[in-house]
């Protein structure tokens, strides 16, 4: 006896159009958890990451913007493509999403250490930040974001081959993590590793075209490493 198996069917493709008209209001005024429950409310993250490939440029920009609240897992390769994208302001909101999507991949617990360990970080008590960012990764060794704060926390300290492992464990976990690539490069510029610094810092470009100051960055190693080549 043949037994038939129910395949699930595909998610439909969102209407760019009501897609946008559903969250524009919300999203232009501020009312976060407001276009949260709409999107939740209506579409898969899936069905979003499809639209960062519509011909609109508002649309992929929208999507981008819900990402930012809805991304997962799946949405970091989809959302790095969209750095790329040849509207600046697709791009940026990416980057943007991006960053909302990391500092969200670890469970609660880590995800409150790592929020406390920033609040540290930021009011300069960098003992106390480093501490809640490696409780943060005790609690969880996947969360990414954990790796790449502390490691934040060591350059600001000048422990900057801490920073550097730190900065490796991030990348390992999510490749397109620019901003730890550009830490890491920051990191062996203070250590005089010049060439290490430029191989970083062309990575970091390559993620992220349109990445702040790391351009202007790589041409002072490369001026440096032109009147030093040994």
């Amino acid at each position: 006896m043949r037994i038939e198996t129910a395949v699930a069917p595909a998610p439909s493709a969102i209407d760019p159009q009501e897609f946008i008209s559903t969250l524009e209001s919300s999203l232009s005024q501020g009312r976060v958890e407001e276009a949260l429950l709409r999107v939740r409310a209506r579409w898969t993250a899936g069905q979003i990451i499809a639209l960062l490939q519509d011909k609109s440029a508002d649309v992929r920009k929208v999507a981008a913007l819900a990402l930012s609240l809805v991304g997962d897992t799946g949405a970091i390769g989809p959302l790095a493509v969209a750095l790329h994208d040849g509207d600046a302001m697709v791009a940026q909101v990416a980057e943007h999403a991006l960053w909302s999507v990391w500092f969200r991949l670890g469970n609660p617990r880590a995800v409150c250490l790592v929020k406390c360990g920033n609040n540290h970080l930021h009011h300069g008590n960098y003992v106390c930040a480093l501490e809640k960012f490696s409780q943060a990764i005790q609690e969880d060794p996947g969360f990414a974001e954990a790796y790449n704060q502390r490691a934040i926390a060591h350059y600001l300290s000048e422990r900057f081959d801490e920073s550097i492992a730190d900065c490796q464990s991030a990348l390992a976990l999510v490749p397109q993590h620019f901003g730890a690539m550009s830490g890491m490069g920051h990191a062996h510029a203070h250590l005089g590793n010049w060439r290490g610094a430029r191989h970083c810092y062309r990575l970091a470009l390559a993620i992220h075209p349109r990445l702040e100051g790391i351009e202007t960055s790589l041409e002072q190693i490369e001026q440096l490493l032109r009147e030093s080549p040994a």
